[in-house]
Formats: C-alpha cells, sequence, structure tokens
C-alpha cells in the first residue's frame, strides 16, 4: 500500500500527527519543547523521562534523540550522557547573519503575497503586545508575529529554511526581551515592518526587517553578557 503523503502546517512547518510513526512523534514532540523551552540549552535529557512524559517505550525515544542530534539539537557528552545543545558566541553571529538574509527575504515576500486575513493577523499581534507587559508573553507573541510573517511569505522551501533556523534560535539562553530597553524598540520596529507589507512596499519591509534584527541581534549579545556576569558572580 503506497504510503500518504505527509501535511504539513505551513505556519509552524510541523507535520499532522495521524501520517507520523511513534518515533517520528516523539521526535516532534521532543523537538517543539526544545523550540518552546521546556528543555533549556545544556539541560541533560534522559530517555526514561521522555518516555513517561510521552507515554511510549524507550524504543522510539532512541529513535528520536538520533534524529535530533542529526539536526544538532541535541548531543552526547561523556559522564552526562544526551544533552539540549548550546551555542557559543561565533554560532550566535553566523545565525543572526542567515536571520537577516531569511527573515528580510520572508518579509519582502510577505508585501508581495500576504492575503488581507493575514495582515489583519499581524495587526492582532501588535495590538495584542501593546497590552502585555509579562517578559514570557512578549516573547511568544514576538514568536507568533514572526512565524506569521514566514507564512504570509507563501514559499515552502524559505518556510523550511526558516523552521531549520528557528530550531537553531531554540538554543539560545534567555529571550531578547529580557531587556526592558528592547520591548519598545522592538514593536516599533514590528509596526514599521507590517506597515510596510501592509502597503506592499516588498523593499521597505525588507529593509526594515534586517534593520529589527540587527537590533535583535545587539539585544542578544546584550543579554548573553549580562547572563555569563551573573554566573561568574555566583562562583565567587
Amino acid at each position: 500500500m503506497a504510503k500518504r503523503p505527509r501535511k504539513v502546517d505551513q505556519e509552524n512547518g510541523t507535520e499532522d500527527a495521524p501520517n507520523l510513526s511513534r518515533g517520528e512523534l516523539v521526535h516532534v514532540k521532543l523537538r517543539d519543547a526544545i523550540r518552546a523551552g521546556r528543555f533549556a540549552p545544556g539541560q541533560r535529557v534522559r530517555e526514561t523521562e521522555v518516555a513517561k512524559w510521552l507515554d511510549v517505550s524507550r524504543t522510539p525515544v532512541r529513535e528520536a534523540f538520533r534524529r535530533l542530534q542529526a539536526d544538532g539539537l541535541l548531543v552526547f557528552e561523556p559522564w552526562r550522557g544526551v544533552v539540549v545543545a548550546e551555542l557559543d558566541q561565533q554560532q550566535m553571529i553566523e545565525l543572526y547573519a542567515m536571520r537577516k538574509v531569511l527573515e528580510g527575504t520572508a518579509a519582502g515576500l510577505a508585501a508581495r503575497h500576504a492575503a488581507d486575513s493575514q495582515i489583519a493577523m499581524l495587526e492582532d499581534l501588535v495590538e495584542q503586545t501593546d497590552a502585555v507587559t509579562a517578559t514570557d508573553e512578549l516573547a511568544e507573541l514576538n514568536r507568533h508575529f514572526h512565524q506569521s510573517i514566514y507564512a504570509a511569505a507563501h514559499n515552502r522551501y524559505l518556510l523550511k529554511a526558516l523552521n531549520a533556523l528557528r530550531d537553531s534560535m531554540a538554543l539560545l539562553p534567555s529571550t531578547t526581551y529580557a531587556l526592558s530597553e528592547r520591548q519598545g524598540p522592538a514593536q516599533d520596529e514590528h509596526r514599521e515592518i507590517l506597515a510596510a507589507i501592509k502597503s506592499r512596499d516588498a523593499a521597505k519591509a525588507e529593509t526594515t526587517a534586517r534593520k529589527h534584527i540587527d537590533g535583535a541581534e545587539r539585544a542578544r549579545l546584550k543579554v548573553i553578557s549580562q547572563m555569563s556576569r551573573k554566573h561568574k558572580d555566583t562562583e565567587l
């Protein structure tokens, strides 16, 4: 019997559960948990705990671990076992360089191809963000805003690349919204990107999106620097 083709969520890049084997389902669930921060960079991930959490045997968990190691999300460390991967500063800089290219392209394509309903969704997300002050809520709305732009670009190959990038972003500690001085400028930049998309100005949408990622990179470096200083202070 021919295998049914897998359906993919065009916004999140995830596959529908009915089409997945047990090992594939564990892979998706665990990957999404890492994306959401349930498992933090550097944290140990135990087979037995994942099997209990997802109510499966250890065999599909081992399969998922192998796939996530191949994806670069998990690594094996002697004496510790399997842990969530961490990125060093050079890797982070390389990641943001790619993010500028891909997110700029996505915003430009969204200006050309976004449906009116998708623009309305972006407007709603900006309005929701105006009413929120909690860091975790701001970070979640920020993720939805960017993912909505990815979907509005209507390019499956770009979406695939952005979702791979999103996996790597999950390996960075904390969020740029941990900096109170970043929250206002980030929201202003979202408004600028939205305005360019709404006016169908592809060049401006791409430029403003790249500028937004530049600001996010500077904020990320500052967050990591602050975390490093705090860690050193606790060791004294």
